[in-house]
């Protein structure tokens, strides 16, 4: 058997496949495998061109595959999915990843640490808990209005509805339904205060790098969008120009585009779908702040005079991720639109 150059890898819980072919191009080994013998059977063979889907597990197994010295590549499914020729089963994905991975307009996904990994799981983790939150909240107005009783939007109206149901002498609420109610109230208190640690741990974390503490000034970024940058985005040189990371956020229009006429749509939903969010809050935010004092930004001012505010917010939000990755790749601080006027003005 000829030596094998390139693996396709298709994992999953419990049973993998492999599909190799050699310098040639021609499949040499087809074989599956139990997750117990995985790094048994690699670690016999030659240093080879391992491909893998960037999906559950995928870094943790590219992890130990790199300390047997073969080289690895993570590719998203949806860029694997066009090689896979007819039907749907292991071993045509396992040969659909093994032709992906030697194509050189292929993208590929850098292999996380354990470190960035644990960091996004504190993101993860609280975007859980605020769900809960939301869900709990949701529940006790829900409840506490089929008995009459009502309280406005926002968190002042909620600690209303939490006071009237702590209340045993208040006699709107029947004692059968209070009860179901002080459930509720205490496991939405319980789900605030994780909240708030988790939140510490993540504010804790963007101080602590100094990437971190240079993106906290960008106008729009704060603690938790920092530290997410920080994790998802440890290698910034992946991106030729920051309208690449922009893009890869999601941050840019659908195209149908055909016969040389362009259309566009809204932006796309494809893409780091948490990093975009937090990126049109914090653009939203800034938008605020520019209306109450329009001196500081006249340009945003204007585009939002001309524009519907969220559209404006997502060109903010564009313009934000860009501003990151220059940071992220010069190792400069940032620098206010002013300061690089006098900056300007002072060199000619």
């Amino acid at each position: 058997m000829n030596q094998v150059t390139t693996i396709g890898l298709d994992i999953a819980k419990s049973i993998f496949q492999l599909h190799g072919v050699d310098a040639a191009g021609r499949s040499v080994l087809r074989r599956r495998l139990s997750r117990s013998r995985v790094l048994e059977f690699f670690g016999k063979l030659p240093r080879c061109l391992i491909g893998l889907e960037a999906c559950a597990s995928s870094h943790y197994w590219a992890r130990e595959l790199i300390k047997l010295g073969h080289e690895v590549r993570l590719m998203p499914a949806q860029y694997v999915k066009p090689y896979v020729k007819r039907g749907k089963n292991d071993a045509a994905d396992a040969e659909a990843i093994c032709e992906a991975v030697a194509r050189p307009t292929m993208r590929f996904v850098d292999v996380k640490t354990t470190e960035q990994q644990s960091i996004m799981m504190l993101h993860r983790v609280r975007r859980i808990l605020t769900r809960q939150r939301t869900q709990l909240s949701n529940a006790l107005r829900s409840h506490l209005a089929e008995f009459g009783i009502v309280s406005p939007i926002g968190r002042e109206g909620l600690d209303r509805l939490l006071k009237i149901v702590a209340d045993t002498d208040d006699g709107r609420v029947p004692a059968e339904a209070r009860a179901s109610l002080d459930m509720l109230a205490a496991q939405l208190e319980g789900v605030k205060a994780r909240i708030l640690e988790n939140d510490r741990r993540i504010i804790a974390n963007a101080r602590a790098t100094e990437v971190g503490r240079r993106l906290l000034e960008v106008p729009g970024i704060g603690p938790v969008l920092a530290s997410a940058f920080v994790a998802s985005v440890a290698n910034p040189a992946i991106f030729k120009s920051g309208r690449d990371l922009a893009a890869w956020i999601g941050l840019v229009p659908r195209q149908n585009s055909s016969g040389g006429k362009e259309r566009l749509g809204g932006i796309t939903k494809a893409g780091n779908g948490y990093l975009r969010q937090m990126l049109v809050v914090g653009a939203m935010a800034v938008i605020r702040y520019a209306q109450r004092d329009s001196t500081r930004r006249p340009w945003l001012v204007q585009l939002v005079s001309r524009r519907p505010t969220k559209v404006a917010a997502i060109a903010l939000a564009n313009k934000t991720a860009r501003t990151v990755w220059a940071l992220m790749t010069s190792g400069e601080r940032y620098r206010t639109p002013q300061a690089i006027q006098a900056a300007v003005s002072a060199m000619a």
